[in-house]
């Protein structure tokens, strides 16, 4: 006999009841990757995200946010263990009060939170929360996550945003030759048109050659770009003996060629290249992003929801670098899942131009995900809206319990 489904309709929730998080659950993953992914800050087979459930009070118990985030020592100094801390002992005992009666009351709260405590960032374990709660409130007052420019008020902010011209990136992967060009080949095929290649790497000038290779007649005729990312591993006499065989093979942009010690040499560096300077590593808070902006030499401000601090602190970071005249990039993580992906697709909305767009690799990268319907970009990098309210993403609780590396932790309010 089949069933028929019930109705996906919900009785709305009386007027003015105000939204309590009941329950907060810190779930730790591991997700074998489908290749060995290195650069020269790390290397990794395996996704480590940090998901965090938070489940609604009556009258609002039917609805279920989700947040997720990564941890990395060497961007924001943050490891897995100590973000479990800080969901527990920095943020959670906040959720006593977040009782909101409207989607506006719902972002004060939100934006609130802190991104760095007594001088230690804390931006990881911040986007958790943060995407977790506002999945929350969108689902419960019924929005989309590119809602919150209108509130914060982002002129020139808002939806459909960049996502119908938006493309997402490819990546250059590959110790052999043969490896490389074989995987670089087929995202060529599959209608990519811009791509980033790992440097500062054992044997990076032969890879940047076989690149090249590749690349090289669709580069001449601007019809795909290649830029390069160094995660601040070079000196400044590194970077700049790097630069003609950078500019030979026709990068287009560098990214974070030092650390951010050497933040103070990034206009000098712009002088001596055509290659467009992004920083990265150096940007962690809106502070960050305006003391670059004023030290100069930056071209490009690379933005990643994980790494900043949530949706709402990445689009104040690109409101900053728009109205100076810079270029927005959205990065990713290495092992995101389709929740941090979904949160990549409403900034999109929100965000009215991006010129590099990273992320959204879903089963490309991570052998499993952990939503009923995964998001992954499609040909030509394209990629879609989300449906609905929220991020738009239905997490499988199975996939939590599969995946785990750790029993979830469990606080209740």
């Amino acid at each position: 006999m089949v069933r028929r489904a019930r109705s996906l309709r919900r009785a709305p929730a009386p007027m003015n009841a105000p939204l309590q998080v009941r329950c907060l659950r810190v779930h730790r993953l591991a997700i074998p990757l489908r290749f060995r992914f290195e650069h020269a800050a790390a290397a990794r087979d395996v996704a480590d995200p940090i998901i965090v459930e938070a489940v609604g009070g009556a009258p609002y118990a039917h609805e279920v946010g989700y947040g997720e985030t990564l941890a990395r020592p060497y961007v924001t100094g943050e490891t897995p263990e100590s973000v479990g801390e800080d969901l527990a002992n920095l943020f959670a005992p906040r959720l006593s009060s977040f009782r909101p009666q409207t989607f506006a009351a719902a972002l004060e709260f939100i934006e609130a939170l802190p991104v760095q405590v007594s001088g230690r960032v804390v931006s990881a374990a911040r986007t958790a929360i943060e995407l977790a709660l506002l999945d929350l409130a969108c689902r419960a007052f019924r929005r989309r996550p590119a809602d919150v420019v209108g509130w914060m008020g982002l002129p020139g902010f808002g939806a459909p945003g960049c996502l119908e011209t938006a493309r997402y990136s490819g990546i250059v992967v590959g110790r052999s030759e043969r490896r490389l060009k074989t995987f670089l080949r087929g995202q060529r095929c599959y209608g990519l048109r811009d791509f980033k290649l790992k440097v500062a790497t054992a044997g990076w000038e032969e890879h940047l050659k076989w690149t090249y290779e590749v690349l090289g007649r669709a580069l001449e005729r601007n019809k795909a770009t290649l830029r390069v990312d160094a995660n601040g591993r070079w000196s400044l006499a590194e970077a700049n003996t790097a630069l003609a065989t950078l500019e030979r093979c026709g990068v287009c942009a560098l990214e974070q060629p030092m650390s951010d010690a050497d933040d103070a040499d990034l206009p000098y560096l712009a002088e001596q290249t055509s290659c467009d300077l992004i920083v990265d590593e150096s940007l962690l808070t809106l502070s960050d992003a305006q003391r670059l902006i004023e030290g100069g030499g930056v071209r490009v401000l690379n933005i990643r929801i994980a790494k900043n601090g949530g949706l709402m602190p990445a689009l104040r970071i690109a409101r900053l670098a728009l109205a100076a005249d810079l270029h927005v990039q959205l990065g990713c993580l290495v092992g995101e899942t389709s929740i941090l992906s979904a949160a990549g697709v409403a900034f999109l909305e929100a965000c009215p131009k991006v010129r590099f767009v990273e992320g959204a690799f879903g089963r490309f990268l991570l052998r499993a995900d952990v939503t009923r319907r995964p998001i992954r970009f499609g040909f030509r990098g394209r990629v879609r809206p989300r449906a609905g309210f929220g991020l738009g993403v239905t997490v499988e609780t199975e996939a939590l319990s599969r995946f785990a590396a750790a029993p979830p932790r469990t606080m209740q309010f």
